[in-house]
């Protein structure tokens, strides 16, 4: 969703910049409008390469108070929002400081008559725009860090109806996911397996609906959770039409039915306004005698009625 540029380390972007100054040449009517005529163009070369990568960083990284709830919340739970404005405020700074270097030093040696001076212009401009660079060289690795994250982040269709899958860890919501819809999360028998939000979609008589896969959450307060728990809440906060809340009976993904009832009363409370539905997952290991929706996520058992049931649910919620 964010095509955000690689970010390259202060020592990169130096190296590119220096190099491809070094590869200037000029060659003018006598030696001094040579050298002066090289020596300015390598400064300016120099300088726009630097300039120019910081600038695109500032333009390509999304403007955060103009980002949906769900975004904006998501990149201060995973990268801090106002860490990244600051470094991104650090680019502006650094790129303004470069430029105003580059300019001084070209004007300079458009004044001086001296080989030497001329030679000396470059070499302390160079100097200076190098220490600018080093300066935010941890603002740089910040925002390297910050795109790979959001290149993770999934594409939402705030268009389609949405169906958000929760529960606690290792109840089998992936394997649900990957069975109603067309994303294949991974699937595994431990612990946060779901580290990040994924989407999937599924089509029903020529409409699409979205289905979205979350990190399991914990019996404890909402004010409580850890940041990979924090990506299910604000799914849900944001974006759910409906809720699939996954139990494992059986209790083999490690947590009691109280622990996951509990849950279940939290979620309730919290987001009473979203349509829940209790599905109760692994009845090829045992079933119980309550009126829950009942499936398997490992044979298929129950998940077209799962998916009817849902179908049903947002039909109002289509487009005309």
């Amino acid at each position: 969703m964010f095509d955000i540029p690689t970010v390259l380390t202060a020592d990169e972007l130096l190296d590119k910049a220096f190099l491809k100054a070094s590869k200037v040449e000029h060659r003018g009517a006598t030696r001094l409008d040579t050298v002066k005529q090289t020596n300015i163009s390598k400064v300016k070369s120099a300088s726009d390469i630097i300039v120019t990568k910081m600038g695109r960083y500032v333009k390509t990284f999304p403007s955060i108070d103009r980002l949906s709830p769900f975004y904006s919340e998501l990149i201060d739970v995973t990268i801090g929002r106002d860490k990244l404005k600051k470094s991104l405020g650090a680019m502006d700074w650094c790129r303004g400081s470069v430029a105003r270097v580059a300019r001084q030093a070209v004007r300079d040696m458009g004044a001086s008559r001296s080989l030497e001076r001329i030679d000396s212009l470059r070499k302390s401009s160079y100097g200076r725009m190098s220490s600018f660079v080093k300066q935010v060289e941890n603002e740089l690795v910040f925002l390297g860090a910050a795109r790979d994250t959001m290149r993770k982040f999934p594409t939402i269709d705030s268009a389609i109806p949405t169906i958000v899958i929760a529960g606690a860890p290792n109840v089998g919501k992936s394997q649900l996911v990957g069975l109603i819809s067309s994303v294949k999360p991974r699937v595994a028998v431990y612990p946060f397996t779901t580290h990040e939000v994924s989407v999937g979609v599924f089509e029903r008589k020529y409409l699409r609906y979205q289905v979205i896969d979350t990190p399991g959450l914990l019996d404890r307060p909402f004010s409580e959770r850890n940041a990979i728990e924090l990506r299910a809440v604000l799914a849900l906060k944001h974006l759910a039409h409906a809720i699939v809340f996954v139990l494992d009976l059986s209790e083999t993904c490690g947590y009691t039915v109280a622990q996951q009832n509990n849950l279940l009363s939290d979620l309730r409370a919290e987001f009473g306004a979203i349509h829940i539905i209790e599905v109760e997952n692994k009845v090829d290991i045992m079933v119980s005698k309550s009126d829950r929706m009942k499936v398997s996520a490992l044979t298929g058992a129950g998940v077209p009625e799962l998916v009817d049931a849902l179908v049903a649910l947002l039909k109002p919620q289509e487009p005309l």
